[in-house]
């Protein structure tokens, strides 16, 4: 399989290193100082960029018929942009606020714990996620898809990083060192309080779960999430 990468940072070498691994070659590495030079000649794209790249990397990828998997955060506000642009070009698209197995378990443990405390008024959620200093976006997507998660499941409307209202969840982001990525959801009453957390004690999981999803995706046309790639429901 013939892969563009277009964000060359550490992750961008991460996936580069695994997928070379298992055997794909990299056609294209971005950054900003080249060009798309390479990307019709792959087979798939996986973007960890930055914000501010996101939507021209992705957008070229489907004028280029080439399906992408992004897994930059931070751009969001141009989603539906996306969507519609896929399905106009029949591209091929999956973009997660993490690729990591153990994350997408743990939305999944996430949602269903929300179902469960929903009938348990006592209960406030809260959230604390911990990034790294290099990271640009706060709160993390994959903090957001969590208390989405929660949202879904519960009467929770929305979240913040304010002083929260009754139907909010307070996220707290913190900026700590070289920390790849660490995510907690606690549910506080007056008595005790009951929490999940998910640690990563590197960027492998985020690599090989990107790869993963580039390989599923190939031949593929339409918008797809890492619960179709895992089939986990």
């Amino acid at each position: 399989m013939k892969i563009a990468l277009l964000g060359y940072g550490k992750m961008g070498q991460v996936i580069e290193r695994i997928a070379t691994e298992r055997g794909h070659k990299i056609v294209l590495k971005k950054d900003e100082f080249n060009t798309y030079d390479g990307l019709s000649t792959a087979d798939v794209a996986i973007d960890f960029s930055v914000p501010s790249a996101a939507v021209e990397n992705i957008s070229s990828c489907f004028h280029a018929n080439v399906p992408v998997i992004s897994g930059t955060t931070g751009w969001l506000e141009h989603y539906d942009e996306m969507l519609t642009l896929c399905k106009e070009k029949n591209g091929g698209f999956i973009s997660s606020s993490n690729f990591s197995l153990g994350v997408n378990l743990f939305f999944e443990l996430n949602e269903y714990l929300a179902k469960m405390m929903s009938k348990f008024e006592n209960y406030s959620v809260d959230m604390e996620e911990i990034h790294h200093t290099q990271k640009l976006d706060a709160p993390s997507g994959t903090a957001i898809s969590l208390a989405k998660g929660v949202i879904e499941n519960s009467n929770y409307t929305n979240w913040t990083m304010e002083t929260p209202e009754s139907n909010q969840i307070h996220i707290e982001a913190k900026r700590i060192g070289t920390v790849p990525g660490t995510h907690t959801v606690t549910y506080n009453s007056p008595i005790d309080s009951i929490e999940i957390i998910h640690t990563a004690h590197n960027r492998e999981g985020f690599a090989l779960g990107a790869v993963i999803a580039a390989e599923w995706i190939v031949g593929k046309h339409g918008v797809f999430t890492m619960r179709d790639v895992l089939n986990s429901k």
